[in-house]
């Protein structure tokens, strides 16, 4: 199916939906909420790389710590994914769509196990200025899932940045 064709049939089944959002509402909402997804999922593949290449005194922490964040964030994006899929709207699924959608700076090579939690506090607070920044179209629209949404991921991540900077603390 040709590009044009699938846009067109996306456009279709999208205004095909009467959930009590406009389609316009929807599709900004989905468009946030992509980017959302986007950052969750960069930050979940830091967290993991991270979690396989952390070295140092602070190894085990730091190896488990890591474990239960990169798997609290690959159970997101699939809530993510879902809620955008739930507004009818295709979910983004490629690592190049997720590089454009993305806040989040990839790092190169391997940091020392200080500099991965500085990264990891900069990526958690990205995700949630990104779902923050979705509330204003979200309330708009009297999205009380999207919102509810928001407030649970804004609520584990704010937790998580306190929880990593703890350990920068001397």
């Amino acid at each position: 199916m040709g590009k044009n064709k699938e846009k067109s049939a996306d456009k279709e089944l999208s205004s095909t939906i009467n959930i009590g959002i406009s389609e316009d509402d929807r599709t900004a909402i989905a468009d946030g909420l992509s980017r959302l997804l986007a950052d969750t999922y960069t930050l979940y593949l830091k967290t993991h790389n991270f979690h396989w290449n952390v070295t140092g005194p602070m190894f085990n922490t730091l190896h488990l710590m890591f474990e239960a964040q990169y798997t609290e964030l690959a159970l997101a994006v699939d809530l993510i994914a879902e809620r955008i899929r739930s507004l009818g709207i295709p979910a983004p699924g490629t690592y190049s769509a997720y590089a454009k959608l993305t806040s989040i700076p990839e790092t190169e090579g391997v940091p020392k196990a200080t500099e991965m939690i500085k990264l990891l506090v900069e990526g958690q607070e990205a995700v949630v200025r990104t779902a923050r920044s979705i509330f204003p179209i979200a309330e708009k629209a009297n999205d009380e899932p999207t919102a509810d949404l928001l407030t649970q991921r804004l609520q584990v991540h704010e937790k998580t940045a306190w929880m990593l900077r703890s350990l920068l603390e001397d």
